[in-house]
């Protein structure tokens, strides 16, 4: 088991726990296991990532509306926009340095 699987494991397991336990620093290192995660994204799919947080952005408020389960799924579904937020600035950055640099 690489680090990368160890950190997509990790973050599913923190990103549910911080849905109904307090835990502090979640969106740090939710940002950081996000960021471990991106250097390992192939350049074919650095768009794919960048789409994805954007619109995972965009929609996980909209389980609000669910009475008894909406609040649960739509804090499950911003800490893993975190994540792929985190994914994303990784993905950027390294598309910068391989620009400026290549």
């Amino acid at each position: 088991m690489n680090i990368y699987k160890i950190a997509g494991w990790l973050f599913v397991i923190l990103g549910i726990v911080a849905a109904f336990v307090p835990v502090p620093y979640a969106g740090l290192a939710l940002a950081v296991l996000g960021a471990i995660i991106g250097w390992n994204i192939a350049a074919d799919h650095f768009i794919r990532v960048i789409v994805s947080a954007m619109a995972l952005h965009m929609i996980a408020n909209t389980f609000d509306a669910i009475p008894v389960a909406g609040p649960s799924i739509t804090a499950i579904l911003t800490n893993l926009g975190m994540v792929i937020a985190g994914s994303a600035i990784m993905v950027i950055l390294r598309k910068t340095y391989i620009r400026v640099m290549g």
